[in-house]
């Protein structure tokens, strides 16, 4: 796996980020992102910290389809009756996993979804019907962005297939910012 440097942000990454986002909203300021992460033990990886706490918190542009949630918020379609996300849990994957066509008993595959969803990830935006992107903050794909849908999870990056971007969050929003679709390769 290509590791995606969540300890620094480069200044490419940032200038890449600013572009970008030009009418995006305000920055949460480094002291709102340091009282979230001390609420959810939990530290951001980079250059999204960055990004929420200097350049933008949230856009009503992409990406996804339907803009860039800010830090903390759930898409409208999240649904009011889920379980407390929990970003401290470690994110539970770490490679694809397509549950509708997992042949376990749909019970045991049930006991195991909530975790995908809720555990070690902020939600960045959806694109509709059910399709939510996320950011892995614990665990080994820890700054790695994953597609969760209602039928299965894949990370993004060309290394895991299916698409020619960088892995992580920068690269995740050049590709959207050069007008590629999501799965190009």
């Amino acid at each position: 796996m290509v590791g995606v440097n969540t300890d620094h942000a480069s200044p490419g990454d940032l200038a890449a980020l600013r572009a970008a986002f030009p009418g995006g909203g305000p920055p949460l300021g480094w002291d709102a992102v340091r009282a979230f992460e001390a609420g959810h033990g939990i530290v951001l990886p980079e250059p999204y910290r960055t990004f929420v706490a200097e350049i933008c918190d949230g856009s009503y542009t992409g990406p996804p389809d339907f803009g860039l949630e800010p830090l903390a918020e759930l898409p409208d379609d999240w649904g009011d009756d889920r379980p407390e996300r929990v970003p401290a849990e470690p994110f539970p994957l770490t490679e694809p996993w397509v549950w509708e066509d997992d042949p376990r008993p749909e019970e045991e595959i049930e006991a195991l979804l909530g975790p995908v969803y809720d555990h070690g990830s902020i939600v960045l935006g959806t694109d509709g019907c059910g399709m939510y992107w996320h950011l892995i903050v614990t665990g080994p794909h820890r700054g790695h962005i994953w597609n969760i849908t209602g039928e299965g999870a894949a990370p993004f990056g060309a290394e895991f297939g299916h698409t020619t971007a960088d892995p992580g969050f920068a690269g995740w929003v050049r590709h959207w910012a050069e007008g590629k679709p999501w799965y190009d390769a």
